[in-house]
């Protein structure tokens, strides 16, 4: 018993000192405040050896954060996206920093083990096949009957050459490691193949999808298979095939992203139509041109054009004209066309001017592609209607019509006509 007491004393002059000796503590009051401060304390602790909650003035990792609340945390914080997918970033929470290639999982080296080895076979492959390249082109074109049979076999050599690259490394999982953290250099055949691939399987089913619902095809082409992935960009916003854009917002030029997926660089032109101006005369609708540049560079790791400011060597043909719709108009269809110059050609910047004034109401896409000599790559579209603010865009950029309310015509009544009485004798 007195050992009992005395270990109570104890306890006793403990909880006195760990709370400071405070006034409002009573001598004969049951110590209900210490226990909630143990319980709160081990929360604490708890809360901060939690790895998947960082404390809140801790900034984000993209590589780690799992949950998507810490998701849209770091969006909001450092306006960065999370890299690669959740199930990967919460792997990395839990394991240590090791190299991906040396983690210690027997099957995985194994298999790793096995695909070095083809890529050592298909590499061999790959120099066997430029040494039979090199061959045919030291190698007259009369001993292959014409100089257009000796290219169309270098031509197809040089294709399997490209897919033998590209099977060299598509079973590598440090090559989809790197694709699926954006670390892809586009300057390699293999990230084009997968980019090109992870572009085809969704996003461009929706562009095509939105193309067929708003009738591009046949209202403006005739046809389209798009092989450039093309993104619009009005400020911070993203803009999605088909969206509505404010008047004010598409004041001023966009910038694009175009994203090709062959090697080398090449020259485009880039137009952007309206094809629907209402024509009041011949109560049907006209297209208008509201940009036009050619001799842009692009390549596979250049692709940002900004309208507003197009690269030297470049020529504007048509500024950016605001997109607008008059009041009483049904939503205007903006189409961003890029057409690829064929073999580096320059086009005639005063025909196509000369061209622009001819067509000035009723812009041509057919013709002015066969000016170009273009060949129709990638695709754009959003939309405009009349807002609040479309009639002082349309008075700062001097386009008249703002005044004006369009009204559908109301169709005639057919006249009536009395039925003959003598059909129901």
């Amino acid at each position: 018993m007195a050992s009992q007491f005395q270990l109570a004393v104890h306890i006793r002059r403990c909880l006195q000192c760990s709370m400071g000796r405070d006034s409002s503590y009573a001598p004969g009051s049951r110590a209900f405040w210490a226990s909630a401060n143990v319980r709160t304390e081990a929360s604490i602790e708890n809360i901060s050896s939690n790895p998947n909650v960082p404390p809140p003035g801790r900034l984000l990792d993209p590589n780690t954060v799992a949950t998507p609340r810490l998701e849209r945390r770091l969006l909001r914080e450092t306006r960065q996206q999370p890299i690669g997918s959740r199930r990967r970033r919460a792997a990395l929470q839990s394991t240590s920093n090791i190299p991906f290639e040396q983690l210690p999982y027997q099957c995985f080296q194994e298999a790793r083990s096995l695909l070095l080895a083809d890529r050592v076979n298909k590499l061999s492959q790959i120099e066997e096949e430029r040494r039979r390249i090199a061959k045919i082109q030291a190698t007259p074109a009369e001993h292959f009957g014409g100089e257009y049979v000796k290219k169309g076999r270098l031509v197809r050599m040089q294709k399997y050459l490209e897919e033998l690259k590209i099977l060299a490394d598509i079973n590598d999982p440090v090559i989809k490691k790197r694709f699926e953290d954006g670390e892809g250099d586009m300057n390699r055949p293999i990230y084009r193949y997968l980019a090109d691939r992870q572009w085809r399987q969704q996003r461009r089913l929706i562009l095509m999808q939105r193309i067929n619902q708003m009738h591009i095809v046949p209202d403006v082409v005739s046809y389209l298979d798009p092989t450039a992935e093309v993104k619009m960009l009005f400020g911070r916003r993203n803009v999605q095939p088909g969206d509505f854009v404010e008047s004010q917002n598409s004041e001023t030029p966009p910038r694009l992203n175009i994203q090709v997926f062959d090697k080398g660089e090449r020259f485009v032109s880039i137009v952007v139509i309206d094809p629907d101006v209402p024509n009041v005369e011949t109560d049907s609708f006209d297209s208008r041109c509201h940009f036009l540049a050619i001799n842009v560079p692009i390549s596979p790791t250049s692709t940002f054009v900004s309208l507003a400011q197009i690269p030297d060597g470049s020529h504007t043909i048509r500024p950016w004209l605001p997109p607008h719709a008059q009041k009483g108009s049904p939503y205007h269809r903006l189409v961003v066309f890029i057409l690829e110059q064929k073999d580096g050609q320059r086009p005639d910047s005063q025909d196509l001017k000369r061209m622009l004034e001819t067509q000035a109401a009723r812009f041509n896409i057919q013709s002015c592609m066969g000016r170009i000599h273009g060949k129709l790559t990638g695709i754009h579209l959003f939309r405009t209607k009349w807002d609040d603010g479309t009639a002082s865009v349309m008075q700062r950029a001097g386009i008249k019509g703002a005044d004006i309310e369009l009204k559908r015509k109301k169709p005639e009544k057919l006249p009536y006509k009395k039925k003959n009485p003598e059909r129901y004798r």
